[in-house]
């Protein structure tokens, strides 16, 4: 893979502010507008030393924390208001599919080279005599995406041509073909499919264990601390020349000598924004929280699947246009618009996961039980055996309820934050976190390390 020159004016040596700065200055930093903070704050906050301190331990934050750890001798700490995979890393379904991206778009080399960076972790645990399916919960399953419309099947067929062209494995099946081989599956004769035998899943909570026990091996060296349940407060400013050079959180001052990176999923633009109160000159960052629903059937047999399936609407419902105004309020009255989607797969313990869904409803992550019911109703319309189910909510293993960073423009931010030196960005990856995090944390750590770009980071810099 060529090597991407890293653009002078993202190179932290020229990234200094111009004016010092004659006092100390606080930026406020709500972590978390619905959390509480702790009503009792230490008297006074211990201070730590870090190279790079990560707002964030979801799938993002901790793999940024691993790729610095990995590939310089710098030290990294890891600060969130909860706990790791708590958030919508926590609530995903575990997709590393290209089948619902498109050849050309702004996330395809990110997508490209993320799922590349997955499989390399997956063959290196293999060389090292472990099973990444017992790690990483990784399966090679093959993705289908399936079309029951005139102009579906038009868009699969040249999406089929787009993937081909683009180098990946990629199969258009009729309805008989799909029904050979996914049985339980009900479609019309006028439907069909596309197939990428290469897509993979992963299990979140098994990734971020491994990930977190990869980190945490560097701590004995002194170059890596975790600070869980301790809310990030404000970021402080040196006094000496006005950078960004600290955060400050309910418990402790960390110290970032070389970049702070901001990777708190649906929260990160309520954190920029409360920068914006006090430097107004500064950017809004527009990642507003969009709530989904999954379903975990716990050693559901009634059902066999052989591939990860989803319906084709799930790729025109990713980037959904949302009021203007909305975009700088706290929440968006919309939760008269969500969208579901069919999405089938079985987990790594053979769990069947159903989904999705899509809705702007603030911050909330309350069960919403007529989504669940939507939900029930369309994987019905795919696989009959649901249909003489009775629907009772406690037969499930699970509800997963998350918040995906949306975007309005369905980019992900990634790179250095306008005005503020040493801070970067890393949000915005909506419902393809786990999917892109990888490719991600390789380009934030080449940003603040200055070497070449494997992937071409301006799509993703901000302002656009």
């Amino acid at each position: 893979m060529e090597a991407i020159p890293l653009p002078s004016r993202l190179r932290f040596s020229s990234l200094r502010s111009p004016t010092p700065s004659l006092l100390r200055r606080s930026l406020s930093l709500n972590a978390t507008p619905f959390r509480s903070r702790s009503q009792c704050r230490p008297l006074a906050l211990q201070r730590s030393d870090h190279d790079v301190v990560v707002v964030g331990a979801g799938i993002i934050g901790l793999t940024i924390a691993r790729q610095l750890l990995l590939s310089s001798d710098l030290s990294v700490a890891i600060v969130d208001a909860a706990i790791p995979c708590s958030g919508a890393t926590g609530a995903g379904q575990g997709y590393v599919w290209m089948a619902h991206k498109t050849p050309g778009s702004a996330v395809w080399e990110l997508g490209l080279r993320s799922k590349q960076m997955w499989e390399e972790m997956a063959d290196g645990l293999e060389r090292d005599g472990e099973d990444p399916l017992d790690i990483l919960g990784w399966k090679r399953t093959g993705s289908l995406v399936i079309g029951t419309t005139s102009d579906e099947l038009v868009m699969l067929k040249e999406r089929v041509r787009l993937f081909s062209q683009a180098g990946l494995r990629a199969e258009y099946w009729s309805s008989s073909s799909l029904l050979s081989e996914e049985p339980a599956l009900e479609v019309g004769k006028e439907s069909g499919a596309v197939f990428l035998p290469d897509d993979c899943q992963i299990d979140a909570a098994r990734a971020v264990d491994f990930i977190q026990k990869v980190n945490k091996g560097f701590a004995t060296e002194g170059r890596y601390t975790e600070f869980f349940n301790n809310p990030a407060i404000r970021l402080l400013r040196s006094e000496r020349n006005g950078e960004v050079e600290a955060v400050e959180t309910s418990h402790n001052i960390l110290y970032g000598e070389k970049a702070i990176v901001i990777a708190a999923g649906a929260w990160s633009g309520t954190l920029m924004r409360s920068l914006v109160v006090n430097s107004p000159a500064l950017p809004d960052v527009p990642v507003k929280p969009r709530k989904g629903h999954l379903l975990v059937l716990e050693n559901f047999n009634k059902i066999q699947l052989n591939h990860g399936v989803m319906e084709a609407g799930y790729i025109g419902h990713q980037v959904t246009k949302i009021p203007k105004a909305s975009l700088v309020s706290e929440t968006i009255d919309e939760h008269s618009l969500p969208s579901i989607s069919m999405t089938a797969t079985l987990d790594s313990m053979g769990n069947l996961v159903l989904g999705s869904s899509r809705q702007f409803t603030g911050f909330g992550t309350e069960l919403d039980e007529s989504i669940v019911q939507r939900i029930w109703d369309r994987a019905g319309e795919f696989f009959p055996s649901l249909r003489v189910l009775s629907h009772d909510i406690k037969q499930y293993k699970e509800i997963r309820i998350g918040l995906r960073p949306y975007m309005p423009d369905g980019k992900p931010i990634i790179g250095p934050f306008p005005g503020l030196p040493k801070v970067l960005l890393a949000t915005g990856h909506e419902g393809s976190g786990l999917s892109l995090a990888l490719g991600t944390a390789e380009m934030i750590s080449d940003m603040i390390l200055e070497n070449p770009l494997k992937v071409d980071c301006t799509p993703f810099l901000y302002p656009r």
